[in-house]
């Protein structure tokens, strides 16, 4: 997905990761009080004041990582959700969750990548905080870091497909002219997310 390397693509994907985890924190919220749900080291005692979309942001503006990796947490995030069914992604954990996916898959990906006291200044965190998140992330994923070509790609091409629906692209008609009073022409779909809605909604592509 060589588009990622374009800035302009990945604020798209960073716009469209910030809506996907709203929507299924805020439904996550919604059944937590008819569902079993495990608190742990992830979940604040209050909702973080900054929003998902202002929070991934700042990972993306500071972290430096190489865009693959944002895929990637999205990746990992996907597998933790379905390996612990107990602890799912709610609006109490989800910011957590973020700087921990970034901070693994920058690992596994990058040469080069910061150390864990930066990623705790970037996530508004102790240093402390942000190695029990990594070892907690790990041990929530079963060490299954591991992403294959065509994985990756599936994830890719959703993300794609996906992104087309929400961020539909400019047509401009050739026969008017944008001075015209009808102005520009847009395309849009209808069509709704094929994100799932179960009890507990998860990221699964």
């Amino acid at each position: 997905m060589a588009e990622l390397e374009s800035c302009d693509v990945m604020m798209k994907v960073i716009k469209f990761l910030s809506s996907l985890l709203q929507r299924v924190s805020e439904t996550n919220d919604s059944f937590r009080f008819f569902h079993t749900q495990r608190i742990s080291i992830f979940h604040g005692l209050t909702r973080p004041t900054i929003s998902i979309e202002s929070y991934l942001e700042r990972i993306f503006k500071y972290a430096n990582c190489s865009p693959s990796c944002f895929v990637v947490a999205y990746i990992y995030l996907d597998r933790f959700a379905q390996k612990q069914p107990l602890l799912p992604i709610n609006s109490f954990n989800v910011h957590r969750l973020l700087i921990a996916s970034v901070l693994v898959s920058a690992k596994f990906m990058d040469d080069i990548f910061y150390n864990n006291a930066y990623y705790a200044k970037i996530g508004g965190i102790t240093t402390a905080e942000m190695n029990l998140l990594e070892m907690d992330f790990l041990f929530g994923l079963g060490f299954q870091l591991n992403v294959s070509i065509s994985t990756f790609h599936h994830y890719c091409s959703y993300l794609q497909r996906e992104m087309l629906l929400e961020f539909p692209p400019l047509i401009i008609s050739p026969n008017i002219s944008i001075t015209d009073d009808h102005k520009l022409l847009f395309c849009v779909n209808d069509e709704g997310s094929t994100t799932s809605t179960t009890h507990q909604q998860q990221l699964a592509v």
